[in-house]
């Protein structure tokens, strides 16, 4: 039996958002230097013949992935809950903004985590896991999915 080998690979987006509705100065329009840690697992092919012998996934497919399912679509964007109360923020940022990005749900740290996770387990090859994601909001502040959890 081959190992199970996790692989982890970061990535960072510019992202700004405003948490409609909430009691404390997030309430405001403000951004995040976000970093993702996306971990994965499986096995490493053991097939001679295979050019990603030896490996789980090439580093480079977990990237490109990543990038389409979540950096490309988010950085350097407004991230807006897409609700009632945000209508005509809706429509003034989006005549003026290409990247306003809008969302089902309170765009917390949380909430995004669940919402990549989704997004990264279609995309992944049916023999790679998603193991882990960690999402820092700031330097010192993250929150963590663990498919174990889930």
């Amino acid at each position: 039996m081959a190992a199970r080998i996790r692989l982890t690979k970061e990535f960072s987006f510019e992202s700004a958002h405003a948490l409609d509705g909430y009691d404390g100065l997030c309430r405001e329009i403000h951004g995040h230097s976000y970093r993702l840690f996306v971990t994965v697992k499986g096995e490493p092919s053991q097939c001679e013949s295979d050019p990603k012998c030896g490996m789980v996934m090439d580093f480079g497919d977990l990237k490109r992935i990543v990038n389409s399912e979540i950096v490309e679509r988010l950085d350097h964007s407004f991230v807006l809950r897409n609700s009632e109360q945000n209508v005509e923020l809706r429509e003034l940022l989006g005549a003026k903004f290409k990247k306003v990005v809008l969302v089902d749900y309170q765009p917390t740290c949380e909430n995004m985590l669940s919402d990549f996770a989704e997004r990264l387990q279609r995309a992944l090859p049916a023999n790679v896991q998603l193991y882990s994601l960690r999402l820092h909001e700031t330097a010192t502040s993250y929150a963590e999915w663990f498919a174990i959890d889930n």
